[in-house]
């Protein structure tokens, strides 16, 4: 059986106050490492802020287009009708969520580059004054 750490002063140190003070650390370096990745990632081109709502949205109208073959194949098509207005639809429903979602995503995205502009032009201003 193990004595518990003592601290400087003599007084014994719980493991509860020892796990305390490895989550304020962690934190701590979480924080600091996320703020540091904020700064670093300042030059990026237009495809890598973007990429992602529009291949959403490129999915979603894709997604979209083979709904609407789908659902007009059962009013051309005689056979296998009750499978079209089944899939028809469904495939309607998911590629416009899909292209909505992208359509939102792109203006989310410009608010949060203009915020992180402003952000950092306000750091830059900040260590301009304090660094003096």
């Amino acid at each position: 059986v193990e004595a518990p750490p003592k601290s400087p002063d003599g007084s014994e140190k719980s493991p509860q106050s020892k796990e305390l003070l490895t989550s304020n650390t962690a934190s701590t370096l979480c924080i600091s490492s996320r703020s540091e990745s904020v700064w670093t990632s300042a030059s990026r081109s237009k495809w890598d802020i973007y990429h992602k709502p529009v291949i959403v949205m490129s999915v979603g109208a894709a997604v979209f287009l083979l709904g609407m073959v789908i659902t007009s194949l059962s009013f051309i098509e005689s056979k296998n009708v009750k499978f079209y207005k089944m899939c028809g639809p469904a495939f309607l429903s998911l590629g416009l969520m899909l292209l909505v979602c992208g359509l939102v995503w792109v203006p989310i995205i410009r608010k949060k580059q203009k915020q992180r502009q402003k952000s950092q032009f306000l750091q830059s201003l900040k260590s301009f004054f304090f660094n003096r």
